[in-house]
């Protein structure tokens, strides 16, 4: 099971290239994806993004690209001719009109705004492929293995949190049957009362204490409440990516914790009803981080 955040670096260097790719990831609904590269990357982006999304499948994640190049051949000197053939004519046209001779030195000359511009050679778009690929796998790699250190404690805490589900769901399973007989304890007194000054039909006495017990059933939300805590320990045990699923289970076991709670007719219950939506709030909280 892994987290969607993490952090990954690779930096490798070939042949007077040097790359550092970085990647960062936060949790997102889908896969998005965002680089952050040199304008002489563009044409590599497409084939980065193919690999990154084999490798991952859910989060937020930014790619860091800074490069150098040190080789001898990666930048040369242009001349703009057709300005040094405009300053000489220029020139020549001063010269005339001062009566002077046109003695242009090839220094002065140079130094002529933008007669000469450094540009960036360019680029072996194969050899940095490889380059960028390599470093690729291996800022994946590390940023697996982060989320992957992440994905185990996170199940460490929805385990644990999945534990006190348990313990309050069998809290809950115990104590409904005695809000019942405590009900109809109350309501035999209350008729033992009533039959001092009166005749009381019975038959409609037990049929109100059947529908009281049906209106506060819980065996159904129980029993599936532990079906959905199987669910979600069989489902952290995959490999496959799970935070979907895992958030669909969430889902259900908070509607099962709000019908027991619709139904709760002792404070007792209610409490523990609270109780139990407050775990399994934490365990949404963290399922969100999950791939």
């Amino acid at each position: 099971m892994l987290s969607m955040t993490g952090y990954g670096r690779s930096a490798k260097a070939c042949d007077g290239r040097e790359l550092v790719l970085e990647l960062k990831s936060v949790n997102h609904r889908f896969l998005d994806l965002n680089f952050r590269m040199p304008r002489s990357f563009a044409y590599l982006e497409d084939g980065l993004r193919q690999e990154m999304q084999r490798r991952l499948s859910r989060g937020h994640i930014d790619l860091f690209a800074t490069f150098r190049n040190t080789r001898q051949d990666s930048k040369r000197v242009a001349v703009d001719e057709a300005l040094v053939r405009a300053y000489l004519d220029a020139l020549e046209d001063v010269g005339r009109l001062g009566g002077l001779r046109c003695d242009v030195k090839l220094m002065d000359l140079a130094k002529l705004p933008d007669v000469m511009r450094v540009e960036e050679a360019d680029e072996d778009q194969d050899a940095l492929r490889q380059l960028a690929y390599s470093c690729l796998e291996a800022a994946l790699d590390e940023l697996t293995a982060m989320r992957k250190t992440e994905g185990e404690r996170l199940k460490a805490d929805i385990s644990a949190r999945l534990l006190n589900v348990e313990a309050l769901t069998r809290r809950i399973q115990s104590r409904a049957p005695q809000v019942v007989e405590e009900y109809r304890q109350r309501l035999t007194q209350r008729v033992t009362e009533i039959m001092q000054e009166q005749p009381v039909d019975l038959a409609r006495i037990t049929q109100e204490v059947a529908q009281f017990c049906d209106r506060v059933n819980i065996d159904e939300e129980i029993a599936r409440m532990d079906s959905h805590v199987k669910g979600m320990r069989e489902a952290m045990e995959e490999s496959a990516p799970v935070g979907r699923r895992l958030d669909f289970i969430v889902q259900e076991m908070n509607r099962e914790a709000n019908t027991m709670g619709s139904k709760a007719s002792d404070i007792e219950l209610v409490s523990a009803v609270v109780s139990l939506k407050s775990e399994i709030e934490k365990i949404r909280e963290q399922v969100q981080n999950i791939e």
